[in-house]
């Protein structure tokens, strides 16, 4: 029988900059959970009565409970026979600047650690991103581990080709993680972005210009495409509309497109293996028929932000909804939905995220709602769901980003729940615990941040 030798534990006071929330993080060296059911996400089963073992932040053990013995040095956590998954994935984060509203940036990362995500890559780059990145990383700030693009690359600020390879120079000279790419570029301007991304090894992801279209983009080594964009754009039939609108014009194209060409965009997405991040409930919402207003009352997580942000959200979704009938929402919506279907069933490889905080998708809580969506709308199994925000992110990026699943040697980003996720995506919402990068926070822990969180927007 193995042993784990005794080690000196140590606590820290870990402060959360700014008006954020001031409580005490555990940040044992060397903990054990145990009385636990795994699930790797390597593949869809379940290790029963296990034993996960971190220290310094990744899994050193991982093995039946029978063969592993704690001595008293390290601090063991009883499961209680729950279950241990890895943490989850944000694969398209809205990231507050630090001149928006006081407290909101911090409130923003506490509202993504409370839900399980331990990830998150921001897709709304500023350049405070880049020392907030730093700042989680080296624990001065609490939130997931971030990865940060750049600001939007689009029409509106980029010109010319030598504009392009200016500003990805420039971007890359800074220190972001990817591009963000825009609506509104030309085709020569876009190419010499992807270019100069090339050279620069600098990965390029998010909206997909018109101009370009879908394929272009794929074949031009985009590394995802969020939203779904473009997807119904390609699948115009020769009666549809020359001119359209970025984004919401597909109402104008429902009535023209050829469905036949769905399976070749499919292939496509498997062949040049683009993620795809599909951010379904945002997009149902802006072609939905729920009075704007009424959000506010169905959805109780959005206590936790700005009333002014919610009012905001109010006003525009009202402004989108009047340039397209009811009947175009709804054709727009099931198209999407059938679209997201033929990917999954080719095996594409989907990426979880929701799009938050954006159009009432309050962080953390909105992944939840993502992820009941894709089981319960688009058909997906429990495993796959999952499988989005942990493991297919892992083999999306590679073993050397250290997260993904649950085996030795993988950074312990971890989440202990109630009930069994493969059961019903439901239960990853019924936390336990959270270890963030080794660093242990109780359920309760992480229900006080929240309340925190309320009483400082109720206040203002």
């Amino acid at each position: 029988m193995r042993q784990l030798f005794p080690l000196v534990l140590a606590a820290l006071l870990f402060v959360i900059g700014c008006e954020a929330p001031e409580t005490e993080l555990i940040d044992d060296t060397h903990i054990a959970i145990t009385n636990v059911n795994v699930l790797p996400m390597t593949e869809d089963t379940v290790l029963t009565d296990h034993m996960v073992i971190f220290r310094d932040g990744f899994i050193t053990e991982l093995a039946p409970a029978e063969d592993l013995e704690v001595r008293e040095a390290i601090r063991v956590i009883d499961g209680e026979g729950g279950y241990v998954m890895p943490g989850l994935a944000e694969m398209h984060a809205h990231l507050p600047a630090e001149d928006d509203p006081e407290g909101i940036v911090d409130d923003v990362l506490t509202l993504f650690v409370a839900r399980g995500v331990t990830f998150a890559r921001g897709m709304l780059g500023d350049p405070s991103h880049l020392a907030l990145r730093e700042a989680v990383q080296e624990r001065e700030r609490f939130g997931p581990t971030l990865q940060v693009s750049s600001p939007f690359l689009s029409g509106n600020n980029l010109d010319t080709p030598d504009d392009a390879r200016e500003a990805v120079q420039t971007y890359a000279a800074d220190g972001y993680d990817l591009l963000k790419i825009g609506e509104g570029l030309a085709p020569d301007v876009y190419d010499a972005l992807v270019d100069e991304a090339q050279q620069q090894g600098l990965p390029y992801a998010g909206h997909v210009p018109d101009a370009v279209g879908l394929e272009r983009a794929m074949n031009a080594g985009q590394q995802t495409v969020d939203h779904l964009d473009n997807f119904i754009e390609a699948m115009r039939g020769p009666d549809a509309p020359d001119t359209y609108d970025a984004l919401f014009g597909v109402t104008d194209l429902i009535d023209h497109v050829d469905r036949e060409r769905l399976p070749g965009l499919v292939e496509l997405t498997v062949e040049t293996n683009t993620g795809i991040v599909p951010t379904m409930l945002v997009w149902d919402r802006f072609f939905g028929e729920t009075d704007p207003e009424a959000y506010a009352e169905d959805l109780p997580e959005l206590r936790y932000l700005p009333r002014e942000m919610v009012s905001g959200w109010e006003e525009s979704l009202t402004g989108i909804r009047e340039r397209h009938t009811v009947e175009e929402g709804a054709a727009v919506r099931d198209l999407r939905h059938d679209i997201l279907r033929a990917l999954y069933e080719a095996d594409a490889p989907i990426l979880l995220g929701s799009d938050a905080p954006q159009m009432f998708n309050v962080p953390g809580f909105s992944i939840h709602r993502e992820m009941q969506f894709m089981q319960d709308t688009i058909g997906m199994t429990p495993y796959d769901v999952l499988r989005s925000g942990t493991g297919a992110i892992r083999d999306f990026y590679g073993e050397a980003n250290g997260f993904g699943t649950v085996t030795v040697g993988e950074r312990a980003d971890l989440l202990l729940l109630e009930n069994n996720p493969l059961e019903d995506v439901a239960h990853a919402e019924d936390i336990r615990g959270v270890a963030l990068r080794g660093a242990w926070r109780t359920g309760e822990s992480l229900e006080g941040l929240l309340r925190e969180v309320e009483e400082r927007w109720a206040r203002d």
